[in-house]
């Protein structure tokens, strides 16, 4: 009976936790607000940064021969895996104010957060983009040197022909940032209305008892990957029509 009674007061506190979130959601409350867009700047913005470096240096690796291109590709390929943890010590001991950078005081700022998680995801962007292109370039190389191509006129083809497939790979890279918690929080310490993001106040707030605010920021994140990939496919759709 005891069992009953716990299991009914749990099922209760969920649908509570619920309502107050759909609740939070519908009367777009600011404090939700504020987060979901500090959130979407910084993950964007790092994912832009990431694209605009690591297209090129993928397309590089891709179609180019030059000493020590293996060694970058297996750098590349094993920061792709590097403990996002592991990373935002790096790079807060390059921020705090005994550390090299220390003077230009980025530490705890969204721009400490672009940072970290422009780092995460460049190698996942170049990494992605090296291995759409190579295999492109390795069916149309020879066709490109018969009718004598510039090699840079080539990769702006190929960039463009496998539009559909790097889209994914920035897609891939925007996913792993804007769910990146344990960096984040390192470089930018959770402070309210400055650096505090949808991942770093879910773990925040699950940890205070407060599950409504959490439920809300979930949902926006779920919310969000299924209009990000809702894009993508109707983007390769149109791209290979």
């Amino acid at each position: 009976m005891d069992e009953i009674v716990l299991f009914t007061e749990i099922m209760q506190e969920f649908k509570q936790s619920f309502s107050h979130a759909f609740d939070l959601l519908k009367q777009a409350d600011p404090a939700l607000l504020e987060i979901v867009r500090l959130s979407l700047v910084v993950s964007l913005s790092a994912t832009f940064l990431a694209c605009l470096i690591g297209l090129p240096l993928g397309a590089l690796l891709a179609t180019r021969d030059f000493p020590g291109k293996w060694l970058l590709t297996v750098i590349t390929n094993t920061l792709m895996g590097m403990p996002p943890v592991v990373l935002g010590l790096l790079v807060y001991m390059l921020l705090s104010g005994s550390g090299p950078l220390g003077w230009m005081q980025l530490l705890y700022t969204p721009h400490a957060m672009i940072i970290v998680q422009l780092l995460l995801v460049l190698p996942i962007v170049t990494a992605l983009t090296r291995q759409i292109i190579e295999e492109s370039w390795n069916d149309y190389k020879e066709q490109f040197q018969s009718l004598c191509v510039p090699r840079f006129t080539a990769v702006q083809t190929l960039l463009w022909d496998t539009r559909g497939a790097l889209l994914t790979a920035a897609l891939a890279g925007f996913a792993r940032a804007i769910s990146e918690v344990g960096a984040v929080i390192l470089v930018g310490g959770n402070i309210n209305h400055v650096t505090r993001v949808m991942t770093t106040a879910i773990a925040l707030e699950t940890s205070k008892g407060e599950l409504a605010l959490a439920l809300a920021l979930g949902m926006i994140l779920l919310a969000i990957a299924l209009a990000v990939n809702a894009l993508v496919y109707s983007f390769k759709g149109r791209a290979t029509q």
